[in-house]
Order: C-alpha cells, then structure tokens, then sequence
C-alpha cells in the first residue's frame, strides 16, 4: 500500500510539473472552480482542491500504466524494436491521452490541446519527472 501511495504521488508531481511547463496541458476541477469561485482565488481551499485534482490524475494516470500500458507495449514490440525504442515515446503520449480521455468522465479533467507536441512532450517530461522523483523517494524498489 505504501509503494502504491509513492507512485501515486510521484505521478501527481510528474503531472504537476509537465501541466507547469506546457501552456497545452491543464489539470482543472469543477470542486477547485467552484471553490475558488466562492472563497476567492488565493484561498487555501482552493489549493488543496487542486492538490486533489492532480493526486486523482495521478491514480488515473497509474491505473493505465499498470493496466494498458503493458499490453500495448507488447503488441506494438516489432514497431518499437524497429525504431529502437524511439516508439516508446509516442506509447507514452498515447498512455496520457488515453488518461486525459478517461477524465473526462470525472470532475477532474486533464486536457490536451495536441497530441503531436503536448502529448509527447508532455510524457517526455512525466517520464523524466517520474524517474527522477522515484529514484529519489525509492519508489522503484
């Protein structure tokens, strides 16, 4: 339970910091919208709404890398070995495109502007935020 709850929010920050650096890529609440709306922007509500949306993204996000994601890497092996792994990248985008179209189900939505530049630089990014982030709070063990 407790390597869950580090993945989680070692997701949630890779999140938080590809959302930062894109200008394509936002997390945003109904609860967080409605809040801010009622108590004011800079209230502490509203941060910790926001805190939720990208800890709730980032339970979205680790369900479909647990889930999916090892079923397409399997299936698309051949396309990968051919571009030398470089197809990885594109599963990836497709990893957060996929999370960003299941929530919109929800009332937390991640929103994509581009699949081409957003997507996969933006699980460029992730990626490299999560390694990090894991290596350091010891997730990978």
């Amino acid at each position: 339970m407790k390597q869950f709850l580090l993945r989680v929010l070692v997701n949630a920050l890779a999140l938080w910091v590809a959302a930062w650096l894109l200008p394509g890529m936002d997390i945003t609440s109904t609860a967080t919208t409605q809040a801010a709306a009622e108590a004011g922007a800079g209230d502490a509500s509203g941060t910790v709404g926001t805190v939720l949306a990208y800890l709730f993204v980032g339970i979205i996000f680790g369900l479909v890398n647990a889930l999916i994601r090892p079923i397409v890497s399997l299936l698309s092996l051949p396309i990968t070995c051919l571009t030398l792994g470089l197809f990885a990248l594109v599963i990836n985008a497709a990893m957060l495109a996929l999370t960003a179209w299941l929530s919109t189900y929800t009332p937390v939505q991640l929103t994509i502007d581009s699949f081409f530049w957003t997507a996969i630089l933006g699980a460029l990014i992730t990626s490299i935020v999560a390694a990090l982030a894991g290596k350091i709070a010891g997730a990978d063990r």
